[in-house]
């Protein structure tokens, strides 16, 4: 809602009279103390009454005329002169009250409202009930595009208004304990943002996937089974992350992974051999450059390496790195980085995707959390994280984006022992800066106390709801400037959609509601309903079974596809230098004498209920790797001997002259399932 429906009350000045209630109900009391922030105002109770104090309450405003002026305070606390109540004699009552301005009649003779305080309240001045008018104008952002999202804690007449460029584009929080309306809030707050910038894009990381439901008409919902996020787009930590399955990784096998990645993208590209070693010069792509690569090529150079006579104290490493490779990949519940497009280049796709670009009149996307495995959330996190910050970036400010982190105390706690180093500083840098290149950050969080410091005073406009702990109290404090410590006060004690605003998007803080939200747009996880309805169809128990053990595999025909083609390439290039048969090939088993099917799987065992490939050759090819490895006097002796043609019979002795480069391209042209031991 703009501006222009905001509900202005008509007649503000005289209904403020007090609605034909006595003009002396407005008197409270007098000034009997004041210094630069506060002030105490004495009243007296006759004999028991409780109409004159009614009209006090903490969080509230009054209002303290000095000359034309009228000072504006909010009531911080009250108590009697005697700490006692007596129902016969007058009751003296002593309230401190926090200065927050006045109200001024400005050089066009206009009542205006202002932060500063020209002239202070002297001793006596009367302190009276606030009027509407005055409250319009206090809280009035000034601002022609400024939304309506709820209303005034203390008049329900008036509305509550924020100014949403002024919240986005230095960030925004939202806290509060849980059951208070976070994410009905976020709701709100999202769909009048959407109103106010149509050119927005939104991402929101939703953990407990409850947003899908929030944004029927607006948004995308990206969750496991229709996620494709290529692991080439992962940098080396990222993609280390999930190799090691969350826990630190080895530095050596680190090494090795920043050594062979940039080999395999250039092998990808077609510019170099798969098992061509890292040429000397200098190369733009490096193991963090988003180049598409084969697990394929990877592997092999990994097997490489293992089969070379130098550098034997890493092959302890090399075959530990080998079968976490192979054992991420073979993982379904990896599918959406291992599926049948991440081999090729789709980065255009996935971006158009994820992020909404052009966006197709859906600007949100929800990124559904739940489904992927807890110890790759943080490197997912991270990627789209960063990646948000380098298309505003990139984009050169071209494309406005919206970054929204439930539970961010997840990604970005207080103790930097915690968490995932990438995903903090990808959230940092958009928080410091995203601004600049139209990149906004959105934190909810119900813990602030555990959340790093650093990203929520970054966060311009905060929404504190009820706050139980006491620590998290304090955080929310120290964010507020010392004009208006006093407003949290009751922070511990508002009620369910109750908020105080304050920041750079509200004139001044605020205690307000939050406007309802429909039914059938609030936000909750999947199957979660007030009552159970009796209709509701049968629970399938082996499907959720299915899904608990990941037994619907991805679709890998595309990937088979692209490394026949690449090891078909491979092939070719061999024939066109003229590569000959070496003599001292493997000699082939009777079942390699039989026609071989067209399409042989990349990885058979992805495939489900596939039966595990009979390799015949395994264990030959398993004798002649032992004496490669650790038969060097063998070798030494082999080097000098001529080329001997072995038998063809499956099981004769390994010819002892076998060129190690013969060995290596007879491999190359062998299916990656038949080298890799099972």
């Amino acid at each position: 809602m703009l501006n222009s429906e905001r509900q202005s009350p008509s007649g503000a000045g005289e209904q403020d009279r007090r609605d034909g209630t006595k003009p002396g109900n407005r008197f409270l009391g007098r000034v009997v103390a004041c210094n630069g922030s506060r002030a105490t105002i004495a009243a007296v109770a006759e004999r028991g009454e409780t109409s004159l104090t009614e009209l006090w309450s903490v969080g509230r405003l009054i209002s303290i005329s000095v000359g034309e002026n009228r000072v504006v305070a909010l009531v911080c606390s009250m108590h009697t002169a005697s700490e006692e109540w007596s129902e016969e004699t007058n009751n003296t009552i002593r309230i401190e009250v926090e200065l927050m301005g006045e109200v001024y009649i400005g050089p066009d003779g206009r009542e205006e409202f202002s932060a500063g305080i020209s002239r202070y309240p002297y001793l006596g001045a009367i302190a009276h009930r606030i009027r509407a008018s005055d409250l319009a104008r206090i809280y009035d952002s000034k601002q022609a595009d400024s939304c309506v999202i709820g209303k005034l804690t203390q008049d329900e007449s008036l509305d509550a208004t924020i100014h949403v460029p002024s919240m986005l584009a230095k960030h925004f929080a939202i806290v509060g304990t849980t059951g208070v309306g976070k994410s009905t809030a976020v709701t709100l707050l999202l769909n009048k943002a959407i109103a106010a910038d149509p050119k927005l894009r939104v991402l929101i990381l939703d953990p407990h996937n409850e947003f899908a439901a929030a944004f029927p008409e607006h948004a995308v919902v990206i969750d496991t089974d229709t996620l494709e996020l290529p692991f080439w787009l992962f940098r080396l930590e990222e993609l280390a992350e999930v190799i090691f399955r969350g826990r630190p990784p080895v530095a050596e096998e680190l090494d090795i992974l920043r050594d062979v990645i940039p080999d395999a993208k250039k092998a990808f590209k077609g510019g170099e051999s798969g098992l061509m070693r890292r040429q000397t010069e200098k190369s733009s792509i490096t193991a963090d450059t988003p180049v598409p690569f084969r697990m394929a090529d990877l592997l092999a150079m990994i097997e490489e390496r293992i089969g070379r006579l130098e550098g034997r104290t890493d092959k302890p490493h090399l075959r530990s790195l080998k079968v976490r490779i192979a054992s991420a990949i073979n993982d379904p519940r990896y599918h959406f980085m291992f599926s049948s497009n991440t081999i090729t280049d789709t980065i255009q796709d996935t971006i158009a995707r994820i992020f909404r670009i052009p966006g197709e009149g859906k600007p949100v996307a929800t990124f559904e959390l739940a489904g992927i495995p807890s110890e790759v959330v943080n490197s997912v996190a991270s990627v789209l994280c960063r990646m948000a910050f380098e298309i505003g970036l990139w984009s050169n400010g071209g494309i406005h984006m919206l970054v929204v982190c439930e539970e961010a105390h997840r990604y970005v706690p207080a103790d930097p022992s915690f968490g995932f180093l990438p995903t903090r500083q990808a959230i940092a840098r958009i928080a410091k800066e995203g601004r600049k290149y139209g990149v906004s950050l959105g934190i909810i969080t119900q813990r602030p106390g555990e959340l790093d410091p650093t990203i929520l005073s970054q966060c311009s406009t905060v929404f504190a709801m009820r706050l139980a702990n006491d620590r998290d109290q304090e955080i929310i404090r120290s964010a507020i400037s010392n004009s208006s410590i006093s407003t949290t006060s009751f922070i511990s004690s508002i009620g369910n959609g109750e908020a105080i605003a304050f920041g750079e998007a509200v004139a001044v803080p605020m205690r307000m509601r939050f406007s309802r939200v429909e039914e059938a747009r609030l936000p909750r996880a999947h199957g979660i309903t007030d009552r159970v309805e009796e209709d509701a169809p049968p629970v399938d128990l082996r499907s959720i079974v299915s899904r608990m053990r990941a037994m619907n595999g991805p679709d890998i025909s595309s990937f088979q596809q692209s490394y026949l083609a690449a090891e078909s390439a491979h092939t070719l290039a061999d024939e066109e230098e003229g590569w000959e048969e070496p003599s001292g090939e493997i000699a082939p088993s009777p079942a390699e004498g039989m026609q071989e099917p067209a399409l042989e799987s990349y990885r058979p065992d992805m495939l489900p209920h596939a039966p595990e490939p009979v390799n015949p050759q395994l264990e030959r090819f398993n004798q002649i790797r032992e004496q490669i490895l650790f038969g060097q006097a063998e070798r030494d002796t082999a080097r000098h001997r001529p080329p001997v043609q072995p038998e063809r019979s499956f099981g004769s002795p390994a010819p002892e002259a076998q060129r190690q480069g013969s060995l290596r391209e007879s491999l190359l042209k062998r299916p990656l399932g038949s080298i890799i031991r099972k």
